[in-house]
């Protein structure tokens, strides 16, 4: 192996344990806490035969505390510096999970801002009747490189209008007057809340019959923008059975802000 092909290779290893440090360090963890178990069972028997020469050598019948652990200390070493090595793995996993979680956090503001001072700089720039004009553009492009006819349709049982979701890229079935009742409730809620926990974007596919998604719990809403949406009717794609349908593509004002809740 040429030493380029090595210094390669070597990047790669490097790059794919920093990649999945946290994975590793719990599985190193519950792997450690597993053999702290293992052999602190194996030493018991053997602290055990220590504690009966201590008797015999003592001649008493029992211990104190501080002489059973004087007598067998040194059998539990193994599974002590197993157990400590174990836990630091686990703090660490901790640690670096939640130094990405909290740079993820970071760069999701940042886009955001960015996204809010573009959207209001369009605006601005073109009217907002151009601005929807544009949007509507996008939510046709969204249908088109996600058919219908490549997905499941999800039935909440609230409507037969088809819906395209592009937060969560799911079809489902609904009535728009339903969802804009839900939205409703759920702004209602949002501002009579006197801590203004906000809602999460699941709360809002609870209220519309989907359900939760994975992110759902970590995105949301608060006082400071409501929801909003943006319903975009849309043509379901041609030569299916769903040709000539109408399909909306709902989209928000306000895309739901991150670490809300």
């Amino acid at each position: 192996m040429s030493k380029q092909a090595l210094a390669k290779f070597t990047h790669d290893v490097r790059l794919s344990l920093s990649k999945h440090a946290p994975e590793i360090l719990m599985g190193m963890g519950i792997t450690g806490m597993i053999t702290t178990t293992v052999l602190a069972v194996k030493a018991t028997p053997k602290a055990l035969m220590l504690i009966d020469d201590k008797k015999n050598e003592l001649e008493t019948d029992s211990l104190t505390p501080i002489e059973t652990v004087k007598a067998t200390w040194k059998c539990y070493v193994p599974a002590a510096i197993t157990g400590a090595t174990s836990i630091a793995c686990l703090i660490g996993s901790a640690s670096v999970s939640a130094r990405r979680h909290a740079a993820l956090a970071t760069a999701y503001k940042l886009s955001e801002t960015a996204f809010s001072e573009y959207k209001e700089k369009v605006v601005e720039t073109i009217g907002e009747k151009k601005e929807r004009t544009v949007r509507d553009k996008v939510a046709e492009k969204q249908v088109k490189e996600n058919p219908v006819s490549h997905t499941e349709v999800f039935v909440t049982g609230k409507g037969q209008t088809l819906f395209y979701d592009p937060l969560s890229a799911r079809y489902f079935y609904n009535d728009l007057e339903k969802i804009n009742r839900a939205v409703n409730n759920l702004n209602k809620a949002i501002i009579t809340d006197p801590f203004d926990a906000g809602v999460s974007l699941n709360d809002f596919y609870s209220e519309i019959g989907l359900s939760p998604t994975m992110t759902g719990d970590s995105l949301g809403w608060k006082c400071k923008h409501l929801i909003e949406i943006h319903p975009s009717a849309q043509m379901a794609e041609e030569g299916t059975e769903y040709e000539g349908r109408p399909c909306i593509v709902l989209s928000f004002d306000y895309p739901p802000e991150y670490n809300l809740l």
